[in-house]
């Protein structure tokens, strides 16, 4: 691959955006002896249809074939991000929050890295979560590693 992957990000984010749409996150994943596969999540507050992945498929297709940033050949999904979304802006911490989370951080907090429980939105640079076992934490956002919604508390 000729670009990262937040380079392919920042590539493709306006010609989503123009057709109304949140690029949510890109993955690429090199399968050695496999088929690479780009794949593109996108959202919207009325949610994702088939057709609406459909057409940002197009727009990305034609963006990709201008632009040629990938030598290998590769294989472009285009979906909604699903129920485990990935939380990845400070805005998706404030959108959701009361939901259930889990947040793996870079470095320990009290001695973990794994936290399940409610997003309580943002403080500032942190994510304020309430713990399963009711305790409130402060996460920086600069040491999240991932942060995901799941199905239930």
């Amino acid at each position: 691959m000729r670009i990262t992957v937040a380079g392919l990000r920042d590539m493709l984010e306006p010609g989503v955006r123009t057709l109304g749409f949140e690029l949510v996150e890109v993955e690429y994943k090199g399968a050695a002896g496999g088929q690479n596969v780009l794949r593109v999540y996108i959202d919207s507050p009325k949610g994702i249809t088939v057709d609406d992945c459909a057409r940002v498929s197009r727009q990305v297709s034609a963006l990709l074939d201008v632009e040629d940033p990938i030598a290998e050949a590769y294989v472009l999904e285009v979906s909604s991000p699903g129920l485990d979304r990935t939380l990845s802006k400070p805005e998706h911490f404030i959108r959701f929050s009361g939901s259930a989370v889990n947040v793996k951080t870079f470095q320990q907090i009290n001695g973990q890295k794994v936290f399940h429980g409610k997003l309580l939105g943002l403080a500032g640079d942190a994510v304020q979560m309430e713990l399963e076992t009711g305790v409130i934490i402060e996460i920086p956002m600069k040491n999240v590693a991932k942060a995901s919604l799941r199905a239930s508390l």
